[in-house]
């Protein structure tokens, strides 16, 4: 089967289309051959070496596709089932085997690039507008890269909870994405301090929640961003990482609340990977929440996908698709 792997950690141009055999599945597995597959900040975090992994090293956490086969003692999905998954390694290539536990079955209207799409950025939406900081009506929130494919599912599903939306942009084009995204006020950043803006927003006290996947460019201004007692989601890292900081500055700025919260643990069980996956395909598949998908590419132009993510030129949610 043909993947897309690393030999070692670098740019995009370390990524090589190769031809390895078919994985077969073990107890507790499934064969997935994969139609779709999503691209994600953590594939780049994963191809430069930022995160730990053996390589050689195939890409990819999240696809949608059919199921081939299954090893013994495999109970939650069947040959031929339509599925997604994400949070498993090994996306970017024909086939992959997967935990049968972290496999969800597909709504029969949605097709396989917007089930890999959503996966992945859409729990992580949901995870973080309903348990890392669960908005309720009246709230107030700021959510960066609010144009791009997290950050557009984190602002509509804030705007469906009732909260009051900020959201930060680079362009007067991804102002407008992000208004259509249920942002309230779009504030660009090349153009605003953001910090300043949203206290004038609030008239001077700040927002209840900031959303943060950008990281080393933004973090002291989201930390003023904050009302006291406010919470900073720190959930990405796209400028890169945060410089060791005395947590002191938390107190000083209202005593703040930060957290560098991760997928996996807001997935701990089977029942919470089907509320939030089951809550995500079916808002998409109903036309309730709006996945964007800004380019699709062949499996063999990943690096192609992966120049684009970084150099900041996308908007919404970047796939592979496998012929």
């Amino acid at each position: 089967m043909k993947a897309i792997q690393v030999q070692q950690p670098g740019g995009p141009e370390r990524m090589e289309l190769v031809n390895i055999p078919v994985p077969q599945p073990a107890a507790n597995q499934a064969l997935v051959r994969i139609a779709a597959s999503g691209v994600n900040f953590i594939d780049v975090y994963f191809r430069t070496g930022l995160y730990k992994a053996d390589f050689p090293l195939t890409l990819g956490q999240e696809a949608a596709g059919t199921v081939e086969a299954v090893g013994a003692e495999v109970t939650e999905v069947a040959a031929g089932d339509r599925v997604a998954y994400c949070m498993t390694r090994g996306s970017y290539a024909e086939y992959a085997v997967v935990p049968s536990a972290q496999l969800v079955k597909l709504p029969d209207t949605l097709d396989f690039p917007s089930a890999a799409a959503a996966m992945l950025q859409g729990m992580t939406a949901h995870y973080l507008t309903h348990s890392t900081f669960p908005l309720k009506s009246g709230d107030t929130c700021l959510v960066h890269a609010a144009a791009g494919g997290a950050g557009g599912l984190i602002a509509q599903m804030a705007k469906m909870l009732g909260a009051r939306v900020f959201g930060t942009v680079s362009t007067e084009e991804k102002a407008r994405i992000a208004r259509e995204n249920g942002c309230d006020e779009a504030i660009v950043y090349t153009q605003q301090d953001f910090a300043a803006e949203v206290k004038r927003l609030t008239a001077g006290r700040g927002v209840d929640v900031v959303y943060d996947s950008v990281a080393r460019t933004t973090f002291e201004q989201s930390l003023n961003s904050l009302r006291p007692r406010g919470l900073l989601a720190l959930f990405g890292q796209s400028s890169g990482p945060i410089p060791p900081f005395d947590p002191s500055i938390l107190a000083a700025k209202g005593s703040l609340f930060l957290t560098r919260p991760g997928l996996p643990y807001y997935l701990l069980t089977r029942d919470e990977l089907l509320w939030r996956a089951g809550d995500v395909l079916r808002w998409i598949a109903s036309g309730k929440l709006r996945l964007r998908i800004g380019s699709t590419y062949p499996l063999a132009n990943a690096a192609q996908a992966h120049r684009d993510l970084e150099g900041r030129q996308t908007t919404g949610k970047l796939v592979l698709t496998v012929p």
